[in-house]
């Protein structure tokens, strides 16, 4: 996997230090997640949804769940 590299510059947004994110460096979605290590900054997109997507291509479990709750007393007998 070949790494790709750009040189782009910083500009200041109001408070906030700013770069552009070429085209080819687009991040999928409306929000990313930033993190600082030494002198690296990393950014990730957040994906939204793709455990629900991967969920629904699961097939469904055909073991019954044991019953957990088998040997507690009834709720009405529990102490406060």
């Amino acid at each position: 996997m070949a790494t790709l590299e750009r040189h782009v510059r910083l500009f200041r947004n109001g408070r906030n230090q700013a770069l552009r994110i070429p085209r080819e460096f687009e991040l999928e979605g409306k929000e990313a997640l930033i993190r600082k290590e030494g002198d690296r900054l990393i950014v990730e997109p957040i994906r939204k949804g793709r455990l629900l997507a991967l969920l629904a291509t699961l097939e469904p479990l055909t073991e019954s769940f044991p019953d957990v709750d088998n040997d507690l007393p009834p709720l009405d007998e529990v102490p406060l």
